[in-house]
Parts: structure tokens; sequence; C-alpha cells
């Protein structure tokens, strides 16, 4: 029965949405998608879930200065950096390499960059979670990766990827949406939204149980606490946050 449900309210999204399956099944979607809606939808989100998630990230990264390497320096590596919302939270001296799959974040990353002198930018990639083949293995002291694995192609994929830039006793740190308790709601209306959402937010998956992937992967210590973030209108309410230690 729910099934049903809710493969008729897919439907019925899927009829609102459907200049935009047109254009993705013209192949057109995607790049517009990419270089103009994404970044501009994202920015307008994520001003409201930057209001939302500002005291859990003040908290969260509170002990990266805690990770500094032998040198006494902390080289941090950002996946999926966006417009650079993360930096105010990083500590003075930080030396930050961004990498991102999508280069079209340039005017809100700049501006960012400009409001936050307290950092040593070292370079942006244009690369995938999944493949960070130009970051030396061993070679950084913390990853950051906040609202980037909901949409990457291969979470374990992304996780290994990791743990082989991390120097032994580095971190990585994450805040992520995540799917809801099976029998709520959310998680109903999460299973209505999924295909359309998928299509509009780049590949954004609102159903990944990630906190079970950072189990899997190989971390000697690792923290996770399931929070709330009240995302009106939005069915990303559920959201996972820590640390884990390679």
């Amino acid at each position: 029965e729910t099934g049903a449900s809710v493969l008729l309210l897919r439907t019925c999204l899927a009829l609102l949405a459907s200049p935009i399956y047109l254009l993705s099944f013209l192949g057109m979607w995607e790049p517009f998608c990419r270089k103009v809606f994404f970044p501009f939808i994202l920015d307008k989100i994520c001003v409201l879930h930057d209001k939302k998630s500002k005291k859990h990230k003040q908290e969260l990264f509170r002990n990266l200065p805690d990770f500094r390497g032998p040198s006494g320096e902390l080289r941090l590596l950002e996946i999926g950096t966006g417009a650079g919302g993360n930096f105010q939270f990083y500590p003075p001296g930080c030396k930050v390499t961004c990498t991102d799959i999508n280069p079209n974040f340039q005017e809100s990353l700049t501006k960012n960059m400009k409001k936050n002198q307290h950092l040593h930018y070292e370079r942006f990639l244009v690369a995938a979670g999944e493949d960070l083949s130009q970051v030396p293995s061993g070679s950084v002291d913390a990853v950051v990766c906040t609202l980037v694995l909901c949409s990457v192609h291969s979470v374990s994929g992304t996780l290994r990827e990791v743990l082989r830039v991390l120097r032994p006793g580095g971190a990585f740190y994450f805040l992520e949406h995540v799917a809801a308790e099976h029998s709520s709601w959310r998680y109903f209306w999460q299973q209505v939204c999924f295909p359309t959402w998928k299509l509009v937010f780049a590949g954004c998956c609102l159903t990944r149980e990630l906190w079970k992937n950072l189990e899997e992967a190989k971390f000697s210590e690792l923290k996770i606490q399931h929070i709330s973030m009240a995302m009106p209108c939005m069915p990303i309410e559920p959201h996972i946050v820590g640390y884990g230690v390679k």
C-alpha cells in the first residue's frame, strides 16, 4: 500500500517537474543545472542551512587544531568546497586545498576567500570525491566534507580516498543529511521526492544511510551524532555530524 502511494505521488511530482524531465531527456538540463541552476539554488539553500548548522559546525570544528601535523601546520583538504561556507570555521594559518567536481562556484568562492583571509589557500582542484589522485597519499592532516556524500557516485570509494590522503592520526570531519527513520512520515516523503529531487539537485540522494558507510570504513576512532535540522518544506531534516580518525 505504501509502495503504491509512493509511486502515485512520485508520478504527480514528475508531472509537475515535466519541463525539467524533458530538458533532461534532450540532454540540456545537466549542463544548465551544473553551470547556472545548481550554484544559484545552492547559494540560497546554503544561506539557510548555514544559519541552522552554525552552532553544530562551531562545535564540530573546535578540535581541528588538535590534528596539526608534526610541523605544527594544519593541512586541510575540503571535498566539495562549493562556495566556501566552511572557511570561517577553520583555525588561523590553516593551509587549505579546495576540491569540487563543479568549477562553477567561482564567484561566491572568491567572495568567501576574501572574507576569510586568516587562511592560506593552497590550490583549487576540479576533482570528484572518488578520485583525488592529484593529492599525494598521507599528505593532509584533516579532510572536511559537508553536504557532499549525498551526491557522490560511490560513498565507499570516496571514503577510501579520504583515508588514503590522510596521514595516520589525521581526521575526517563530516556533516551530512541522511535517510529518516523508516517508519516515519519523513522517510515516506523522502521516497516520494527521491527521483525528482535527484534530477533537480544534481544527483543528491535523499535516502542514504551514510552512518553505515562510515562504520564500515576503516577509521580507528569514529564519533557520530544524529541530529535534526529544521529545513522548511525540504525533506532533508535528519543529519549526522562527527569525525573519524585514521
